[in-house]
């Protein structure tokens, strides 16, 4: 009776360890087609309004991206024009707030890159 209770418990064990695992996190990297030109006013805005990000952001609390406030708000404090893993901007984004897709992201990332240009 004892070595099948220690058995039971040895299977028991093994089971618990074969059903820990972890799911592998693949970043999926997009990129722009080289010659793109990223506007902030057709291709930035939209992102912030697409995932709420004025629903915090709304003057009451930093950066205010609220319609007409956002580019004053954004740049140079939070976005390093020229350098995307500089900018505060994106390495937020990039680190899951707001949780912004990857397509988003690159685009982000070119902008800022490009020059962060209020256009």
């Amino acid at each position: 009776m004892k070595k099948l209770l220690k058995i039971t418990i040895l299977i028991i064990f093994a089971l618990n360890l074969n059903s820990c695992y972890y799911d592998e996190i693949f970043e999926q990297e997009i990129d722009i087609p080289e010659g793109t030109v990223v506007e902030f006013a057709a291709d930035i805005t939209p992102i912030f309004a697409a995932n709420n990000c004025t629903d915090c952001h709304n003057g009451s609390q930093d950066p205010n991206l609220t319609p007409g406030n956002e580019y004053n708000s954004l740049v140079p404090e939070y976005v390093v024009a020229g350098n995307a893993n500089n900018s505060e901007l994106y390495s937020k984004l990039s680190g899951g707030h707001g949780n912004v897709d990857a397509t988003s992201l690159a685009l982000i990332a070119e902008w800022i890159n490009s020059g962060a240009l209020n256009n």
